[in-house]
């Protein structure tokens, strides 16, 4: 099956002046801070205003752009029974060994950063998205709620970068097992209410599995006593949990970021190939959206591990760069990933362009409020959004959004 569009976003999109101006004012500048009633309805009206260029320029998913959220994983550990906001934690001693983001917030002079740690048996009493995906849907037909998107932060984020041990209290759980056990009966119970209310499509989007590819991470696990390849394996169950107790119809994908902080800051570089085959083969998700844009990502040889019954949407215009990529190279671009897939697949490029893939930007516009690449402006993210949507019509034909 094709995945939902052949033409997608990520997700965030850039926020407007007005809106950051209305949470700064407030006071709305870490990750978990609510939103006060002056920035709700700041936060409402730019959500109308982008929900209405999206359906003006035919961009498909249609999303809130985040604007809910200071940052892309925000709102949702949070709000589970059982977790606590730990604030001021120091990067330099907090964190695991060799942890990627913790060298680039040291460049960038960053010394602690919060985080949720979980100190009682972790359950899930509401939903966090709710009031976002009402919001969202408010502002369409109900046979337009089919053509939308949310998103998530994975099941692993804040056992993934805290120091060994640390993302629960020992008196909440005797093992990691146990606390993804009650997690992904938490990510369910999300799931379900949101299908129960019209929702069709959720991006789990992953800035951390990708550092299974670096030396320096992996000998950061070592350094710490512990197995990387183990550790994948254990984060690959648990994205499994998850999705093995989602509706049958409810469309998932994840997006294996490398990174996407102010400034074009990138955290990862390197091939897919070190991991590809037990992400493509063991991974459950329908679909993977990946980071494309730029010879940092590595080739597309790695995409010969895809099975037949998984997607892939290749992030070939960046988010980070200004210039607007050639139409022509991205089709290319996309036709020689198309090859790869064929082969390691027994297939033709036809019957893959058919069936297995889609084109997007490589990550948000701004997994952050203050994010955006460097000399990225509204505009152009528009232009480059409305890029995406016309390498997909030039392979696809026109998007059938109607």
């Amino acid at each position: 099956m094709a995945p939902p569009f052949r033409a997608e976003q990520i997700g965030s999109l850039m926020r407007p002046a007005e809106l950051l101006a209305a949470r700064a004012a407030a006071g709305v500048t870490t990750s978990y801070s609510q939103l006060t009633a002056e920035t709700q309805e700041v936060t409402d009206r730019a959500i109308a205003e982008a929900v209405a260029k999206q359906l003006g320029l035919g961009i498909r998913p249609i999303t809130s752009g985040e604007y809910e959220r200071d940052k892309f994983y925000s709102g949702f550990f949070e709000k589970l029974a059982g977790m606590q906001i730990v604030k001021d934690i120091p990067v330099d001693v907090g964190f695991r060994t060799g942890f990627p983001i913790t060298k680039t917030l040291q460049k960038l002079g960053i010394k602690t950063r919060d985080s949720v740690v979980a100190v009682d048996r972790v359950r899930h009493v509401e939903s966090t998205y709710m009031s976002e995906w009402k919001a969202l849907r408010s502002l369409l037909p109900r046979e337009k709620w089919h053509e939308c998107k949310l998103t998530m932060p994975p099941i692993t984020h804040l056992h993934m970068q805290m120091g060994v041990g640390t993302a629960y209290r020992p008196e909440a759980y005797s093992s990691d097992e146990e606390y993804f056990q009650d997690l992904a009966a938490a990510y369910a119970a999300e799931w379900q209410l949101l299908y129960d209310e019209g929702l069709r499509s959720i991006q789990v989007d992953d800035p951390c599995l990708l550092f299974f590819v670096s030396d320096e991470f992996r000998a950061g696990c070592v350094a710490d006593g512990v197995d990387p390849d183990a550790m994948l394996a254990q984060y690959i169950c648990a994205h499994n949990l998850c999705i093995s107790q989602k509706p049958k119809d409810l469309h998932v994908g994840i997006h294996l970021c490398r990174g996407n902080m102010a400034g074009s800051t990138h955290i990862m570089s390197g091939s897919y190939e070190r991991i590809a085959k037990s992400i493509f083969a063991e991974l459950n998700y329908d679909t993977y959206y990946l980071e494309y844009d730029t010879e940092r990502a590595g080739d597309f040889e790695p995409l010969r591990h895809l099975p037949i019954s998984k997607n892939v949407v290749l992030g070939v215009v960046s988010t980070k760069s200004p210039e607007l990529e050639d139409l022509d190279e991205l089709v290319s671009r996309v036709y020689a990933a198309s090859e790869v897939i064929a082969r390691g697949q027994g297939r033709t490029v036809a019957e893959i362009l058919d069936t297995s893939l889609g084109v997007s930007p490589q990550c948000g516009f701004a997994s952050m409020s203050l994010g955006g690449g460097k000399g990225m402006t509204m505009e152009l993210m528009w232009e480059k959004l409305v890029l995406v949507r016309d390498l997909a019509d030039r392979i696809w034909g026109k998007n059938q959004i109607e």
